[in-house]
């Protein structure tokens, strides 16, 4: 019970890993705020997940629902201690030149832009109460990139850099600041990843990854309670790969 009465807000929870990440926080005594744009799922899994859960519905790339999402949720419980920033999304792969602009823009939104507005919600009152954690979603992309995904991996080289700066400056207000860089995955997004999904081309995916596996659901949430535990009370800035040896 790492996280036992701890109150979280997890972007993009209702699949995928941010899925994983608040079962996870559930079964380590977290209350969580499952934030998606998806309502129906997010009410499904809080459903599932009885009163430790709450579903909130918005578009996280947009200030009014953002605003609106933060004042429902400070009510859940009356305060937050956690923010996973996770919500994610990519475009297909293919040669940078050839990603549209209307692509382009709903990639940095989801990917840059979101954390940005959730963070103008939250950081007020993790600096009023002098505590708090942040978690933010980035990738191995950011740090070992792959051809024709550069847009891609450019918001996630973004999200570690701004994990960094934000650890620096929140330090002085106990707030730390932390990132998980997962490999591909079991997710929605996975076939988007690969731009099709055969056998031929996930082998030669997962021959990348010297553990031979994807990242799972279970990986990220393992990873995201130990970050936002007390057990890691002297961790900030630091963007940990969660990723079987792909980026050694």
């Amino acid at each position: 019970m790492q996280l036992k009465d701890k109150v979280a807000v997890v972007t993009g929870g209702a699949s995928g890993f941010g899925a994983g990440i608040v079962r996870k926080f559930v079964a380590e005594g977290a209350s969580v705020v499952i934030v998606d744009i998806n309502g129906d799922a997010a009410a499904a899994m809080a459903d599932d997940l009885g009163d430790a859960a709450r579903a909130a519905t918005a578009d996280i790339t947009r200030a009014d629902q953002v605003a609106e999402m933060a004042e429902a949720a400070l009510g859940f419980r009356g305060r937050m201690d956690i923010l996973v920033n996770n919500a994610g999304t990519t475009h297909r792969p293919q040669p940078l030149e050839n990603v549209d602009e209307a692509e382009f823009d709903r990639v940095m939104a989801v990917n840059a832009k979101s954390v940005y507005l959730m963070s103008r919600a939250f950081v007020p009152h993790m600096k009023e109460r002098g505590s708090g954690a942040i978690l933010n979603v980035a990738s191995t992309a950011g740090v070992s990139p792959r051809p024709n995904l550069t847009w891609y991996n450019a918001t996630k080289g973004w999200m570690i850099t701004v994990t960094k700066s934000m650890a620096v400056e929140l330090a002085p207000h106990g707030v730390r600041v932390n990132a998980i860089n997962p490999v591909a995955g079991e997710t929605p997004l996975l076939k988007t990843f690969m731009g099709e999904d055969t056998p031929e081309i996930r082998a030669k995916f997962l021959a990348t990854i010297p553990l031979g596996r994807f990242s799972t659901p279970e990986d990220m949430g393992n990873a995201a309670a130990y970050l936002c535990s007390d057990a890691a009370s002297m961790v900030t800035g630091v963007a940990m790969e969660v990723d079987g040896g792909r980026c050694i």
